[in-house]
């Protein structure tokens, strides 16, 4: 049976195939998510030890119009129901990202509905709204995930300043590269944070990385360079590395990097509500150190549950809820934005 629309309702059908997702939601009002529909392609893209674009975007062909009519069955609606048409339009992979797209604007085309373009990383930190009910901008993020470090404050829905950033490699690029060397394949992160729970976090001693001038911005390439230097040396050396140790202490040094500037840049902006996002904001380690130091500053700390910082509609769903809110809507040229900055449109 079809969900009653109420006139003040707004139904919004969400789509996001950025990367190696191909995901389709349909979300109530911004916070309330009547179906979340992922088909994953991890499997496929490990056999290659990361992402192949190619063959992502072959994918994405293959699955979108299934994974959207999944969508809207699980929420027992039909397209005649939805508000809008919201789609991740960037940054991420050319290809994948045209796939959703061009279904976004056939259906809204369709169907005389709104198209609503959204930026990927707006939709990680919009991915909070969802099970946060009370959670309000404006806030503090920091967004890690295999493509972005970003530490954000967000203004108001959809508004945003960058206070801090990667220099080089992402957060979740070097747990990939990370793994990677030390045996444990891909996907990086999961399989780090997994390995670390054996490990002692303090067996190897790894550099953390200041930027002089800019306090709030990370680097990771010293951080993996020094990994892969120290497997080396002990490789030249014929000592045996543990595994469990080098991820505990590899990912220790990303987690302190982590944590140590999101809480000088809440202290410094007097900002109270300090939030994660983004694949890596699933990681243990990541979410416990956040928590105790929230907790010793008196912040307010909010995370979204692992399943919605990993790529999905959902999130793509409640950030297009407060663009259309706000009267943004995209054209019939919407087009894929492969390097697309937060903030622009």
């Amino acid at each position: 049976m079809a969900a009653e629309k109420k006139e003040q309702d707004v139904y919004i059908l969400a789509i996001e195939s950025s990367c190696d997702e191909t995901a389709a939601a349909v979300v109530k009002n911004g916070r309330e998510v009547l179906s979340n529909v992922i088909s994953s392609q991890i499997a496929l893209h490990t056999l290659f030890g990361g992402v192949v674009p190619e063959i992502a975007s072959r994918k994405h062909i293959e699955k979108i119009n299934q994974v959207i009519q999944e969508a809207l069955d699980e929420a027992g609606m039909t397209l005649d129901e939805m508000t809008a048409v919201g789609v991740t339009y960037g940054p991420g992979l050319v290809g994948a990202l045209l796939v959703g797209v061009s279904a976004a604007k056939a259906i809204a085309y369709a169907k005389k509905l709104p198209l609503i373009g959204v930026h990927h990383i707006e939709g990680h930190v919009s991915a909070n709204f969802i099970e946060n009910k009370d959670l309000k901008p404006p806030f503090l993020c920091l967004i890690v995930s295999g493509g972005h470090t970003h530490l954000v404050k967000m203004k108001d829905y959809g508004e945003f300043e960058i206070i801090g950033r990667t220099r080089d490699d992402a957060a979740g690029e070097a747990f990939d590269k990370v793994a990677r060397a030390i045996g444990l394949g891909y996907p990086g992160g999961p399989k780090i944070d997994k390995a670390a729970k054996e490990g002692n976090p303090h067996a190897m001693e790894f550099p953390r990385a200041k930027i002089e001038g800019a306090p709030y911005d990370f680097s990771f390439s010293g951080l993996k360079s020094a990994v892969l230097n120290y497997l080396n040396h002990e490789k030249m050396r014929g000592e045996k590395v543990s595994q469990s140790d080098l991820a505990a202490s590899f990912q220790n040094a990303v987690v302190e990097s982590l944590v140590s500037r999101t809480v000088l840049a809440a202290r410094e902006f007097g900002i109270r509500d300090v939030v994660i996002a983004g694949g890596v904001a699933s990681n243990s380690a990541l979410r416990a150190a956040m928590k105790e130091a929230c907790e010793k500053e008196g912040f307010r700390f909010y995370h979204p549950s692992p399943a919605l910082c990993t790529d999905n509609a959902a999130m793509i769903g409640a950030a297009a809820y407060y663009e259309y809110q706000k009267g943004t809507r995209s054209g019939w040229d919407l087009n894929a934005v492969p390097n697309l900055k937060l903030g622009e449109r």
